[in-house]
């Protein structure tokens, strides 16, 4: 599912870059990646889902060369196989939760809303326990509310690859595990792979791999 090899960023102005001699993520798989601030965790998942571009090295994604696509192409690549949970949500203020949730269909040619689109996003928004906060907007909502919106939008659109940074960082225990449950019950069913950033390190029994950014960060690269 995903394949880098000499992967390297540096912020313009940021006295920060990100070194990834090797990462691979077979299909399916689910892999936790843990590490200090600013070691680069974030960055990863924004050139994963071509949100940002390398300045070096190789880096497929389903088999596809992703920073090789345009900038169309790469919104497209990623509303139609990628699922993002940001750690800041990314939720549209002035949308429901419903419509939030379903925003992938309203913004991606590739994907067609339909009666059952609408029924999968009604039960993944019961199953997050958010169904009865669907007309609701995101300034009505709690922290954990809106979390577990924007986990119900990457999940809609059933997508080949779920990246999620801090997926749970907003819940209380209980929620988290319901949360969790969830995303990879999903991910299962769609044969998706999950590559999570997280710094709840009870939670790291659940994947397959770990893999520690310690070391990744290179703050004279820029």
């Amino acid at each position: 599912m995903i394949v880098a090899r000499d992967l390297a960023y540096a912020y313009p102005r940021g006295g920060f870059g990100l070194r990834v001699p090797a990462l691979d993520l077979a299909a399916g798989e689910k892999l936790a990646v843990v590490g200090p601030s600013g070691s680069g965790k974030s960055t990863l998942l924004d050139l994963i889902a071509g949100i940002r571009r390398p300045d070096g090295g190789a880096l497929l994604v389903d088999g596809v060369d992703v920073p090789a696509l345009s900038e169309a192409g790469r919104r497209a690549f990623r509303a139609a196989r990628i699922g993002f949970v940001f750690q800041t949500f990314e939720l549209i203020d002035y949308l429901s939760a419903r419509d939030n949730i379903l925003y992938p269909y309203m913004i991606s040619p590739a994907l067609r809303l339909d009666a059952a689109v609408r029924a999968r996003a009604g039960a993944l928004a019961q199953a997050a326990g958010v169904a009865d906060k669907l007309d609701r907007r995101p300034g009505d909502l709690s922290q954990g509310e809106r979390q577990r919106v924007a986990i119900c939008r990457a999940l809609v659109a059933k997508p080949r690859l779920i990246l999620a940074d801090e997926a749970t960082g907003n819940l209380d225990p209980a929620n988290k595990g319901v949360v969790l449950d969830l995303l990879f019950a999903q991910a299962a069913d769609a044969g998706a792979a999950v590559l999570a950033v997280t710094h709840d390190h009870d939670l790291l029994p659940r994947f397959d791999r770990v893999v520690d950014f310690a070391g990744f960060a290179d703050r004279s690269a820029a």
